[in-house]
């Protein structure tokens, strides 16, 4: 089946010098799964029988890839009671309150979105246990925190629970829980607690919700960035039996534990599967390892210490630990993703990977919120691929950093453009669910580097390291695809390629992007999701 789209604006960067002049072709051709051509069309280029799509203007752009996302926790956090508009302690018990008598039948209040800041970085278990008497869990917004009430504590044995390295159990003076769990506390307790609450059709409802959310909103692929072995057994039963029309790629999630004979075993299983799935729309291309938490939380490893602090945070992995279990997964040919946000975490990971990572991996930095210039030109002299969310650059969670940090150190907040420059790869990602899934905001964010969560709002952050639409959008589609090895088959239009990718209605500038709204979907060859209800073209 042949497909020609015409008079609409086709972003195809590659189709010119794509510096200053003309990002756009008009017109493109599909046949059966693949691109046959994007250029100019006139009559002549149609071929016979061809099947013709007016676009009236509409911007074609390569399909959205998600470079980090978490999908299975994204489909779950839709059913949680969102707190992201909450700006004070008495908004959040307002709003779990108001759940909570109009589902007086569900066992637990799950919720979402806390930003720490506004309860003032106190997360306390009494401040939650006169709303009701059921447990109450709350996910901080950047899914790094949990805060807890007595219900919920007592239900997952909190108490007896012990500390385990790279995060905390925030006791009282008794030695009890009090409330907040965070970084390696929360995946090894409250994370495995709260996952066996779920049942299967639970999970499998979540998955439904995920799939059909992220087709409607443009995405053709996502890289799941925090893999299991129960939620990768899920997702490959889920495929088959149900349409998925988007490329899966996970980095395998190896939790730092103070024996490093565990910590390989998780490598090797992540070797294992890379192995077994050579499809490259479902597999395992490469680890997950976290090297420090959050500013907000004031869990990220900074070089300086923290306002009103004494000692500077350090990394979760002691830095040799961290060289061995690179250079092992390297060696097998796996990717590594380093979550890194503090000065000094990221300092760590570069210099791991520039001792002991092989060029041409595509290993990659996730976040990197708060880098030296020194470290961000590194990047681009490593190869080492810059993922980041500029959702979290978001001025209205920004708030907290001038207190927390200072200001000087805030001028070094989310220095995309200084990555780009230096030559590193960009791969951008929502980081879902601890933002919207929403590419547009992140693009939104990413250039404008105002608020898409207070769009009424003129304040910036760090206006100067903003990217421009193009360099953003082919950031979010050609370099995710490049920071998981499908630049050869997709994430741009070009001949040869396959046939992924969005109509959208859009103005094509930074200003305009919250307005924006996806028309359909394409996936290789085939339309999957289009807004007024017609599929399967």
């Amino acid at each position: 089946m042949t497909s020609v789209f015409r008079n609409g604006r086709i972003f195809a960067p590659s189709f010119s010098s794509g510096k200053g002049g003309n990002e756009f072709a008009d017109g493109m051709i599909v046949e059966n799964d693949q691109i046959s051509y994007v250029g100019s069309l006139d009559d002549t280029k149609i071929p016979n029988g061809a099947t013709v799509v007016d676009l009236e203007n509409r911007v074609v752009v390569p399909g959205f890839i998600d470079a980090h996302v978490h999908i299975l926790h994204y489909g779950h956090s839709l059913r949680k009671v969102n707190l992201i508009e909450c700006t004070s302690l008495e908004q959040i018990q307002e709003t779990i309150k108001s759940y909570a008598t109009a589902n007086p039948s569900v066992p637990r209040i799950l919720c979402r979105g806390w930003i720490q800041s506004t309860t003032n970085g106190v997360a306390l278990a009494s401040m939650l246990d006169s709303i009701d008497s059921r447990p109450i869990l709350i996910d901080s917004f950047d899914l790094h925190s949990m805060w807890c009430n007595s219900a919920a504590l007592d239900e997952m044995g909190a108490h007896a629970a012990p500390d385990l390295p790279g995060g905390t159990i925030h006791r009282d003076e008794t030695g009890k829980a009090s409330g907040l769990l965070d970084e390696s506390a929360l995946m090894n307790l409250a994370w495995p607690f709260v996952e066996g609450l779920y049942s299967t059709e639970d999970k499998i409802g979540a998955l439904d919700i995920a799939v059909s959310s992220y087709t409607a909103a443009g995405y053709t692929g996502i890289v799941d960035m925090a893999m299991d072995e129960e939620t990768w057994t899920l997702l490959e039963e889920y495929r088959q039996k149900n349409n998925v029309p988007f490329h899966i790629a996970a980095h395998w999630l190896v939790p730092y534990t103070d024996d490093q004979q565990t910590n390989f075993s998780f490598v090797d299983r992540a070797i294992a599967l890379n192995k077994q799935y050579k499809d490259p729309s479902f597999t395992v291309v490469g680890i997950k390892l976290i090297c420090d938490g959050v500013v907000d939380g004031c869990t990220a490893a900074l070089l300086q210490p923290y306002t009103g602090k004494s000692d500077p945070v350090e990394p979760i992995w002691p830095a040799d630990k961290l060289k061995e279990v690179v250079q092992r997964a390297d060696a097998a040919g796996l990717q590594c993703a380093i979550h890194a946000i503090g000065d000094k975490a990221i300092n760590q990971s570069i210099n791991v990977l520039a001792e002991v990572g092989t060029p041409g991996r595509r290993h990659r930095i996730e976040h990197l919120e708060m880098s030296t210039s020194e470290d961000a030109k590194r990047l681009g002299e490593l190869g080492i691929t810059a993922s980041i969310q500029p959702v979290h650059s978001d001025p209205a969670l920004f708030k907290a950093w001038p207190t927390l940090v200072g200001p000087d150190r805030c001028k070094r907040a989310f220095a995309y453009k200084e990555f780009l420059d230096g030559g590193a790869p960009i791969a951008i990602g929502t980081d879902a669910p601890t933002a919207r899934h929403f590419p547009f905001p992140n693009l939104y964010n990413a250039t404008t580097r105002r608020s898409a969560l207070e769009p009424e709002t003129t304040n910036t952050v760090n206006a100067h390291f903003g990217l421009s639409l193009a360099e953003a959008a082919t950031a979010a589609t050609t370099g995710a695809a490049y920071a998981r090895f499908a630049d050869s088959w997709t994430g741009s239009l070009r001949q040869g390629l396959s046939a992924d990718f969005l109509v959208v209605d859009m103005d094509w500038s930074p200003e305009t992007l919250l307005q924006a709204k996806v028309a359909q979907t394409w996936y290789r060859g085939k339309k999957v999701y289009d807004v007024n209800g017609t599929q399967g073209n």
